[in-house]
C-alpha cells in the first residue's frame, strides 16, 4: 500500500521515527505551577523528582488540534491512534483535526482510532496497523479490520503508588497512604469503555506479578507480541519477560522506560503491559 503516515499521542510511550514514518504529538501534563511537555526532550528522572516533592493535584492537557494539523501537513493518507476517548480529549481534538484536514486536502484520507486504553497497547495497534498497510488491505476497509484487531489486544497494570491518584481525586488519601505502608500494589486493566479500571490488590511485587500473568491468561494470551512499560523499574519488568517467556519462547517481549504521562499516573515503580493474544 501506497505510503501512509502513522500518528500516535505521547501517552503511548513511543518516540518520532521518521524512517517508518510515524510521528508522536505530545501532550502537556502540569503541575506545582510548572508545564511539562511530554517529547523526548522530558527528562523524565527530574520530571519524576519534581512530581515526588510536589503535593497538590495537577492535570494533563491533550494536543491542540493545531498540534494534530502540524502532524497531519503534506500527507495524504494517515491513521491517528489515540489514548483513550474514555479519560482525555485527545481522540475528540484528533477526530477535529480529521475533520478540517479533510476538507482542507478533499482528496486526503485520515483514519483515526480510539484505542480505548494508553500506555504500551496504543503501540501493540500501532505494529498491527503496520503489518495491515505492508498487505494488500485497500485503505477504506482498513478501519474495520483495525477495530477487529483491537478486540484481541489488552493492557494490564501494576502501581505501587497511589500518590498521584490520591492527589487527582481517584482514590482516597487515606487509601493511598495505607497501600504504600503495606506495600499493596494495584493491579488493573483498560476496560472496552476505554476506562482504567482495577481489579484486583496484591501485597509485595512477586503476588502482584503472579496475579498479573494469570490475568494475561484470562484475557486469551497465547504467545502474542508483548510490550512492558516501566517507570525507573527494569527490575520487575525484566522478570515479567522471562516468566513470559518461559512459557513461550517465541514470543515477542520487548521493555521500555515509560515516557512523562504514564510516568505521572503510574508513579515510580509503575509497570503497564499491552499485549496482542
Amino acid at each position: 500500500m501506497e505510503n501512509i503516515k502513522l500518528i500516535i499521542d505521547s501517552s503511548s510511550n513511543m518516540k518520532s521515527d521518521p524512517d517508518h514514518n510515524v510521528e508522536v504529538v505530545p501532550l502537556t501534563i502540569s503541575f506545582g505551577g510548572k508545564d511539562y511537555i511530554d517529547d523526548q526532550n522530558l527528562n523524565i528522572r527530574e520530571f519524576l523528582n519534581d512530581m515526588n516533592q510536589n503535593q497538590i493535584a495537577g492535570k494533563t492537557t491533550c494536543p491542540s488540534i493545531q498540534a494534530w494539523l502540524n502532524a497531519l501537513e503534506g500527507t495524504e493518507k494517515a491513521i491517528i491512534i489515540t489514548m483513550t476517548s474514555g479519560m482525555s480529549g485527545t481522540f475528540s481534538s484528533a477526530l477535529q483535526a480529521k475533520t478540517m484536514y479533510e476538507e482542507k486536502h478533499p482528496t486526503s484520507q485520515i483514519i483515526v482510532v480510539d484505542s480505548r486504553s494508553a500506555g504500551p497497547e496504543l503501540t501493540i495497534v500501532l505494529h498491527g496497523i503496520e503489518k495491515m498497510i505492508q498487505g494488500d488491505i485497500r485503505f477504506v476497509d482498513l478501519e474495520e479490520v483495525i477495530a477487529k484487531f483491537r478486540m484481541r489486544t489488552h493492557l494490564l497494570f501494576i502501581l505501587q503508588s497511589l500518590h498521584n491518584l490520591s492527589l487527582n481525586g481517584r482514590v482516597s488519601p487515606v487509601a493511598a497512604k495505607v497501600a504504600g505502608l503495606l506495600k499493596i500494589n494495584l493491579i488493573g486493566t483498560a476496560s472496552k469503555e476505554g476506562k482504567l479500571e482495577p481489579l484486583t490488590k496484591a501485597r509485595g511485587m512477586k503476588k502482584a506479578i503472579r496475579e498479573l500473568l494469570k490475568y494475561m491468561k484470562d484475557d486469551n494470551y497465547h504467545g502474542g507480541e508483548v510490550i512492558i512499560d516501566h517507570c525507573e523499574n527494569e527490575k520487575d519488568a525484566e522478570i515479567i519477560k522471562d516468566k513470559i517467556l518461559a512459557e513461550y519462547p517465541d514470543a515477542q517481549v520487548t521493555i521500555r522506560p515509560m515516557r512523562g504521562l504514564c510516568s505521572f499516573y503510574a508513579e515510580e515503580g509503575g509497570i503497564m503491559v499491552g499485549f496482542h493474544e
